[in-house]
């Protein structure tokens, strides 16, 4: 496991700095992605509890006296950022976030539409002190249309969006009904979503000068999301159902049962569908002219599947999946989320990390998925304590003095 003391190595981002407004999910997934980059990103939160998903448990830390830390859920979302509490609802609050924005290159945000106008945070309030800022606004619906100002939740967007319609256990089958994925996908594809956008506006502000305003929902990123679900429909009216494990476009595709439980067998292609027969010696499916190619192999999906897996339930899973293996056909295990942790290949992509915060709390977090070979990301901070490092961001980035800040807790203000 890599900890968060390693070497600091070189970072693509180092030269960006980002105000996070943003909480619960899609917009600190955003920020997160841009500090593992290097980006010096200043959480702003609320001093009254801050980020919501600081209670979304348990689980939760252990703070190093004995008492009940974050929720596992923040950390997941919130490591290489310094947190500052300000109450922007008060005027000062509020001149204090326009003061650290006039120096930003980036600020994330989901607020409602409209919701910081009446601060002055808004892009229009801060593209007057900082006209070259890059303003990203997350949203559930976007800033127009008939559904802008409704509040969306990633579970109401999964449905919404399209993906429940096709998540679940087909209609007419035990325990058929719409299914939401087992995460916030939604939040996630939106926050990744914003991720590149920002950085295609600091590209286009490298080239012009100029800044822009962002409008990323989760209701535009989901149906994105649906890819080859879409274009089924929109090529070919063809309206995805809930097929369970199966998939629309390819047979064989799907769990198959063994003698001790359950592995996925994924053929792409006529070769891979042919190896597959020789591993479980059934040379008459190989040579049958219903299965012979995979538009055939769909037409006559459940009678295939069907005899495919009385030959697969007769074979232990360790065995069949080296079988399948050793004739590179695709396969796997259905891991739990302990045996993806447990799972050498995890391990040797360096995937678990240990951060350790200032106090001395070791928490367990997961890598950067991407591996750059000159700017590798870095983890230089542990998701950080409420209000941890107020003081020093005000005395470092605004110049105020330990009276004046003492004047602002005083009143409330951070």
């Amino acid at each position: 496991m890599e900890n968060a003391s390693s070497p600091k190595r070189a970072s693509a981002l180092a030269h960006l700095k980002v105000l996070d407004l943003s909480r619960i999910l899609a917009g600190p997934w955003s920020a997160q992605a841009l500090a593992d980059l290097g980006a010096d990103v200043i959480k702003v939160e609320n001093p009254n509890g801050g980020d919501d998903t600081r209670s979304w448990g348990p689980p939760f830390v252990t703070d190093p006296d004995g008492s009940q830390g974050d929720a596992a859920y923040f950390t997941a979302c919130n490591r290489n950022k310094r947190s500052v509490t300000i109450d922007f609802s008060k005027s000062e609050g509020a001149d204090l976030v326009r003061r650290l924005a006039k120096d930003a290159d980036i600020v994330i945000e989901n607020f409602k539409v409209g919701g910081l106008a009446k601060y002055g945070l808004d892009y229009d309030g801060l593209k007057v002190v900082n006209p070259s800022i890059i303003y990203c606004s997350i949203t559930g619906f976007g800033q127009t249309g008939p559904y802008a100002d409704r509040t969306g939740y990633d579970f109401l967007i999964q449905g919404m969006g399209g993906v429940m319609s096709i998540t679940g256990r087909p209609d007419g089958t035990p325990g058929a009904e719409p299914m939401k994925v087992g995460t916030a996908v939604c939040d996630l594809f939106t926050g990744m979503y914003a991720a590149v956008a920002i950085l295609a506006a600091v590209t286009h502000r490298e080239q012009t000068g100029e800044g822009q305003h962002i409008d990323c929902s989760l209701f535009d990123s989901q149906v994105s999301m649906l890819a080859n679900q879409a274009a089924n429909w929109l090529v070919g009216g063809q309206v995805p159902e809930r097929m369970g494990n199966h998939h629309p476009n390819i047979v064989p595709y799907t769990v198959f049962p063994t003698a001790d439980g359950h592995i996925i067998i994924a053929c792409g292609n006529d070769g891979q569908y042919q190896r597959l027969c020789e591993a479980l010696e059934v040379d008459d499916l190989a040579a049958d002219a219903r299965f012979a190619t995979n538009a055939s192999r769909i037409d006559n999906r459940d009678t295939l599947n069907q005899l495919l897996a009385e030959r697969t339930a007769m074979h232990p899973r360790s065995k069949l999946l080296a079988d399948l293996e050793a004739n590179k056909v695709p396969c796997g295990p259905i891991n739990t989320v302990p045996e993806v942790f447990a799972d050498p290949h995890t391990k040797a992509r360096d995937i678990p990390l240990t951060l350790t915060r200032e106090d001395g709390l070791e928490i367990p977090s997961v890598a950067f998925p991407a591996k750059l070979s000159a700017t590798p990301a870095a983890y230089d901070k542990a998701p950080p304590a409420l209000g941890a490092d107020t003081d020093k961001v005000l005395a470092e980035a605004l110049g105020l003095g330990a009276a004046d800040i003492e004047v602002l807790r005083k009143n409330g203000v951070i």
